[in-house]
């Protein structure tokens, strides 16, 4: 690896670390708001309604379902552009380098929602949330990370990453399959329309990103009035961004607008869902609530099958030979990242949010709870474990 490429890894960890960090303030800023008398404002900012409407052409949401709808799939647009830069080129395009966060990664999303429909299968409603607990927040973990400071190894932050990677892409399937409203054919087919498109501005190697946004834009707002989950537009658009440049060899479209968006989206897009989704209200929340079956699969979803899906199908993928434990990794600092792993706030909120608020239904039950208690207590124990783990590495001990 040249030292551009270690310049740019660094640079991307440092700042996916501060984003975390900023993303822990926006949740407190929240809960502060739902538990204050700023609890009218905040929820008066989020309800405001927001239109555009072009002739026929409406858009009409609140300010939340904007941001979820809307930020988010520039949040998916950048995951997109990560997926395509590592398959391509990255630590994903060598079969050795993904057998191990892969089986961690399927692992990590099975056990949590078996955990979850075995306290919620009696309940049809409540099982529509089956896949909150199956996400991991990439910007959240390494944020917990740096606070374990620089001597953390590599190996550990490449496991993660490439992990929330597969984790992202099996969050994108679920969500195309799973979590999709009434279909509209006409949308769908303007949806269909826009991809020829793409792929001939990738062939005739145009790397105008203005034009890839128009389009993306258009395939957006068809794919939102289709009933799929417009957040999928931004992953699609990505795929067609070209990697490298035919008058440039020394330059890539891709990676320069994932740089230029990585700041956007850890400092802005990011906080803002965090700041919008994570206002729980904790009043007349009683033990009741807390031990309803939702909140409660999901928090044992991510605290426990995280740590038992994850570091269960990889040791037991190493002791069967098809892959090996990375050289500056124990097997303390394997569960530890397998503990850290099932801090799922970001992702999990946004499945939630699909599940739950945004069908109208009137429930019984608030699944932040789960979600903020599930990722507290693996970032807390994650935490732990590593830092114990660096201290008998200093001191030259085995584990």
């Amino acid at each position: 690896m040249n030292d551009k490429s270690e310049s740019y890894i660094t640079d991307f960890f440092k700042l996916e670390s501060a984003g975390g960090i900023l993303l822990m303030v926006a949740a407190v800023l929240a809960l502060i708001s739902a538990n204050t008398p700023l609890k009218p404002f905040y929820e008066l900012l989020l309800s405001t309604p927001v239109e555009i409407r072009i002739g026929a052409l409406e858009i009409a949401k609140p300010l939340l379902l904007w941001i979820n709808d809307g930020l988010m799939a520039v949040f998916f647009f950048l995951i997109g552009l990560e997926l395509k830069r590592e398959v391509i080129e990255g630590e994903l395009s060598d079969r050795r380098n993904i057998i191990l966060p892969g089986v961690g990664a399927i692992g990590g999303m099975l056990f949590p929602a078996l955990i979850y429909m075995y306290f919620n299968f009696h309940d049809p409603v409540a099982m529509k949330g089956w896949a909150i607990p199956a996400a991991t927040d990439i910007a959240f973990a390494l944020g917990v990370l740096t606070l374990l400071g620089s001597s953390v190894p590599t190996s550990i932050k490449i496991f993660l990453t490439s992990l929330a990677i597969f984790d992202d892409i099996g969050a994108i399937i679920i969500i195309a399959l799973f979590y999709t409203a009434n279909i509209s054919v006409t949308a769908l087919i303007i949806v269909s329309l826009c991809i020829p498109v793409l792929i001939f501005l990738n062939r005739q190697n145009v790397e105008s990103k203005s034009l890839y946004i128009l389009v993306g834009l258009i395939m957006w707002t068809a794919t939102l009035k289709s009933g799929v989950h417009a957040t999928l537009a931004g992953v699609i658009l990505a795929m067609f961004i070209p990697m490298k440049s035919k008058t440039d060899p020394g330059s890539s479209p891709l990676k320069s607008l994932e740089h230029d968006l990585h700041s956007v989206v850890a400092f802005f897009i990011l906080p803002v869902f965090a700041f919008a989704n994570a206002g729980i209200s904790f009043t007349g929340l009683g033990f009741e609530q807390l031990v309803h079956g939702v909140p409660m699969g999901i928090a044992l979803g991510l605290f426990v099958g995280k740590q038992v899906g994850i570091f269960g199908l990889c040791a037991l993928a190493i002791k069967m030979g098809f892959t090996k434990l990375p050289k500056d990794m124990s097997w303390r600092g394997l569960y530890g990242t397998a503990a850290l792993c099932g801090i799922g706030f970001t992702m999990s909120l946004f499945i939630g949010s699909l599940a739950f608020e945004e069908t109208g239904v009137d429930l019984l039950f608030d699944e932040r709870v789960g979600i903020i208690l599930g990722s507290l207590l693996s970032g807390i124990v994650g935490y732990l474990i590593l830092r114990a783990d660096l201290r008998s590495i200093r001191h030259g001990k085995k584990n």
